[in-house]
């Protein structure tokens, strides 16, 4: 298989995962949302890869703190929402919803996913069944309503649920058995949930990471994908603030 998927576990207090995306034939590498630069430069060293893109998602903090020193190591474009501009700062190119980029020979769609923030993108690779959603989609949950209206969540979370059911889920955050046992108290009835949280509580008492989840999956046991309307969705996000 010429092109792998590998999790760096910052081990911050936000349970941060950097997602590295390889092309093994030419020993290249994508990162997406780097909290720290000494973690990936390791990682590409290590493993003998070239940093060519990192992809941003969103402006917090805990997705681009690595970005500076890595522009300054590597040759690395980075590619951002022209939303959040101004906050970001320097990129290489600037992103808008619809868009296309390229890593090697894979197309890569860019959608806007507003809610967690106003400016917050989203990059979907159909040949590699790939979604990095960052903190707008979890496995059993969604991000915080920060910037934009439970509206705009909604919608965007519709809009990643339409993906096709075997595109993985490749969020940035082990928030999934903290997720699980809210969904639980949503949803105690659901058994592909009963099953899903198990699963996920037996992976995290041996350190494992619980990604990446699927959209298939996520419709079975995320409550916040199955809400049937923007009342319904606010309720339960605003439940999930106060857990």
């Amino acid at each position: 298989m010429q092109f792998r998927i590998e999790a760096i576990e910052v081990g911050n207090a936000l349970q941060n995962y950097i997602w590295m995306l390889i092309d093994t034939h030419h020993h290249q590498a994508v990162a997406i949302d780097p909290t720290q630069a000494d973690l990936v430069l390791d990682y590409c060293e290590k493993y003998n890869l070239e940093l060519t893109q990192i992809w941003i998602t969103h402006k917090h903090n805990d997705h681009i703190a690595g970005v500076p020193e890595l522009k300054a190591q590597t040759n690395a474009v980075v590619y951002a929402p022209l939303a959040e501009k101004e906050t970001i700062g320097q990129a290489g190119y600037w992103l808008e919803d619809g868009e296309q980029i390229h890593f090697a020979d894979l197309v890569v769609d860019v959608f806007s996913s507003p809610g967690h923030t106003l400016g917050i993108i989203t990059y979907f690779i159909d040949a590699l069944d790939a979604l990095f959603c960052s903190d707008t989609l979890f496995s059993m949950g969604c991000g915080r309503v920060f910037e934009g209206t439970y509206t705009q969540m909604y919608h965007s979370l519709n809009r990643l649920a339409a993906l096709p059911p075997r595109t993985k889920v490749y969020c940035t955050h082990e928030y999934t058995e903290s997720n699980g046992k809210f969904a639980m108290t949503i949803e105690p009835e659901n058994i592909a949930l009963q099953q899903r949280y198990a699963e996920v509580q037996a992976l995290r008492a041996t350190g494992k990471i619980t990604l990446p989840s699927s959209i298939e999956l996520e419709l079975e046991t995320n409550p916040f994908l199955r809400c049937q309307s923007v009342d319904e969705f606010k309720k339960i996000r605003q439940l999930k603030d106060q857990f």
